[in-house]
């Protein structure tokens, strides 16, 4: 077996999803991500001051953005945790012990987030994957996770990047 298959695969993965964000712009994107996903949210945090603005939201149900999603102050965010470590991963935040005593441990009960940084070393936000019931995320969707927020502050805001 070709060992530069699965590298190959996820590299054409990345530049059509990018594709994507470029045509039809930054919601098909995440769309697309989500659909790849079991959960059921995928969305764009913004960090404005000590706050978290949701900039993008899909939500597979359709339903219209929740309050508890629309803003959140980073004290209060799962988003502190990942502009602190770099990452921050839980498929089921009621068990999560990192998380005790968090006001949104088992409400966002599943998070998978990378920071969105732009070349010049900006922090944006964050991209996450989020749910109210535990999912687990595959090794290989953190990997094009990881790889889309590489790419994505660029595409959101020329003038950030």
């Amino acid at each position: 077996m070709d060992s530069a298959a699965p590298t190959d695969r996820a590299d054409a993965e990345l530049a059509a999803l990018l594709d994507i964000a470029r045509r039809d712009g930054v919601p098909e994107l995440l769309s697309r991500l989500n659909a790849r996903v079991p959960h059921r949210y995928t969305a764009i945090y913004q960090l404005v001051g000590d706050t978290l603005k949701c900039q993008h939201l899909i939500d597979k149900t359709g339903a219209v953005q929740t309050e508890f999603l629309a803003e959140v102050p980073l004290r209060d965010s799962f988003c502190q945790f990942v502009i602190r470590d770099g990452i921050f991963l839980t498929e089921n935040s009621a068990f999560d012990h990192r998380l005790d005593g968090h006001p949104y441990q088992g409400i966002v009960v599943s998070y998978h987030a990378i920071p969105l940084v732009t070349r010049a070393g900006v922090l944006y936000g964050t991209l996450c994957h989020l749910d109210t019931v535990a999912c687990a995320l595959s090794d290989p969707e953190l990997d094009l996770l990881k790889e889309v927020a590489g790419a994505l502050p660029n595409l959101l805001e020329p003038s950030i990047a």
